[in-house]
């Protein structure tokens, strides 16, 4: 949700002056800057070389080509004039952003910035983080130069006793050691000289974090449907459990294909027509002559799908309808993560790989699963509203398939991309989970979390992923958390306003908006969708979304 101040490291080159440098913060009177440099006692004498610090809030935002996607940074407005490009916009601002940080975060393309308007300037900023301290809530970013590193930067601010260089670690993860380049984040002192808490909503039951609990769909259960529904599925899973692949044949596939280097298939070559018919119990290697046909040369009018990874084309293939994804060959890690899980896992409520093909390009076909996917059925348009019971129904559906591969397959699998799109919904309205091509693998009793480069979707992230990369079954249960609220309210999980994207707010704080005020239930009944009308139960939507709010050491596994 952001923070009201956070300060910026500026680098005075020697070309400017503070009147300058005030300005394009939006500072018309630049001594307001002056009780934020204690170290410089004269505003008016300010050498090339030395660092001014800036004050700006620091606030949750999206780039327009990702709405999805948030980050903390101040946007701050620059008027353009004509010969700006982002390239001479960024040396401006001294590393403070960058020209690809311009371009994301803007509309205009790079060649064509027009002569008059303005563009947004992004300045990343930090918040603090109460996992690690609840002691410091004013952070200064600091853009490394030559020679500099995070310890030399923490001498030079007072800030690297053992315990503080700790903490600076914790805050700035992979960055100890880098010399001369990124940004690192220090706590800094206000302007009465002394370290600002973090403030409470930051805390405890009301940190605006909102670490997702687990158990939720347990509670959900017991709390709407109960014993009847639970009896329901069992009866659903005991007679199609026989529609499974044999794992037999998963381990055949897994084996016939290196998970190491993908190299293009001749199993179909010359001319050799594949078997007649494709049966649920076994994985089919594809040639590209066959998906290419059954798509009519992968026709737009069979795409059906576009994601981070590649497209997606509707085709019946030997009488069975199927899904097939066409990736890059770029994408060799993702083909082979997807590859790797669908062919030792299988489940209900998780999708079925029918087959592969790596001749051209990389495919994955799947089962069609016609009614698309729930982030079409709480936001499109064509889709009758889902009744309540629905809705828990495809919550209970996408929890068993999580449950199944955080807690029943060895090695455990995360998922990485729980979202409302990657839960595709069938025409019995059940719940399958998709889109496996981000997961990542742990061995059972080898810790709980390893790092890793963050992947997946901001405002599905939880705060400990996002920020340092800790990887573990909590990402997919915090994830699934916000499936539950957006089940709820039928909202986004970055909720933009109207009026300015630089307002977006997460759905998660949002939720934690309305538990914090003094009445729970108007506030939650003021964000449930209005196409359930009075139909839902105010108590277990208050219930849930209390159990959908606490600290990450809380946050439990699906089951």
């Amino acid at each position: 949700s952001g923070c009201d101040h956070a300060l910026g490291s500026y680098y005075v080159a020697s070309n400017q002056n503070v009147t300058y440098i005030a300005s394009l913060f939006g500072f018309s009177d630049y001594r307001v800057l002056g009780k934020y440099n204690p170290g410089i006692p004269n505003l008016d004498f300010v050498a090339a070389g030395d660092r001014l610090n800036v004050p700006f809030p620091c606030q949750c935002i999206a780039p327009p080509s990702a709405p999805a996607s948030t980050f903390l940074a101040a946007p701050i407005r620059y008027d353009v004039h004509t010969g700006d490009t982002y390239i001479s916009i960024a040396d401006q601002f001294n590393n403070l952003t960058t020209p690809a940080w311009l371009q994301a975060t803007n509309t205009y393309p790079a060649n064509n910035i027009p002569d008059v308007g303005s563009v947004n300037v992004t300045v990343n900023c930090s918040c603090g983080d109460p996992g690690i301290s609840t002691a410091y809530g004013l952070f200064l970013t600091y853009p490394l130069r030559d020679r500099e590193t995070l310890a030399s930067v923490a001498a030079n601010h007072s800030f690297s006793s053992p315990e503080q260089m700790d903490l600076l670690r914790k805050y700035n993860p992979g960055m100890d050691g880098v010399t001369g380049s990124g940004i690192v984040y220090i706590p800094a002192k206000d302007p009465n000289g002394s370290y600002l808490p973090l403030k409470s909503q930051g805390t405890g039951k009301k940190s605006s974090a909102g670490a997702i609990a687990g158990g939720v769909v347990a509670g959900v259960l017991a709390l709407v449907l109960g014993v009847v529904l639970f009896l329901f599925y069992r009866r659903r899973k005991a007679k199609q459990d026989a529609l499974l692949p044999s794992s037999e044949e998963s381990t055949r596939l897994a084996s016939a294909v290196s998970m190491q280097k993908v190299t293009p298939s001749s199993s179909q070559a010359d001319g050799a027509s594949p078997a007649a018919g494709i049966t649920v119990d076994k994985s089919v290697e594809f040639s590209y002559e066959e998906l290419f046909n059954a798509t009519e040369g992968f026709n737009i009018i069979h795409k059906i799908g576009q994601g981070g990874f590649g497209a997606v084309y509707y085709a019946e293939l030997r009488g069975e309808k199927a899904a097939i994804k066409k990736m890059d060959m770029q994408a060799t890690q993702e083909f082979l993560a997807e590859l790797k899980v669908l062919t030792h896992v299988h489940h209900l409520n998780l999708v079925r790989l029918i087959g592969y093909c790596t001749e051209s390009s990389l495919f994955l076909v799947y089962e069609f699963i016609e009614n698309g996917n729930l982030s079409q059925h709480l936001r499109g348009t064509g889709y009758e509203p889902l009744s309540w019971v629905e809705r828990v129904q495809i919550a209970l559906d996408s929890a068993r398939g999580l449950e199944y591969i955080h807690e029943h397959t060895v090695p455990v699998y995360i998922h990485r991309d729980i979202k409302s799109a990657n839960i595709l919904i069938d025409k019995n309205t059940r719940a399958k989970v998709a889109d496996f091509g981000l997961t990542k693998l742990t061995e059972v009793g080898g810790g709980t979390s390893l790092q890793t480069r963050v992947v997946g979707t901001f405002g599905y992230m939880p705060p400990e992923y996002a920020r340092y990369g800790d990887v573990s079954p909590k990402v997919d249960v915090y994830a699934f958390g916000v499936v539950l609220y957006e089940l709820i309210s039928a909202k986004d999980a970055i909720v933009r306003s109207t009026e300015s994207a630089s307002d977006s707010k997460g759905l998660v704080y949002l939720f934690e908006e309305a538990l914090n005020a003094p009445d729970p239930k108007e506030g939650l009944k003021r964000l449930i969708d209005p196409k359930l009308g009075d139909d839902y139960p105010i108590d277990a939507i208050l219930k849930v979304s209390k159990t959908c709010s606490g600290l990450p050491s809380l946050r439990g596994w699906i089951g």
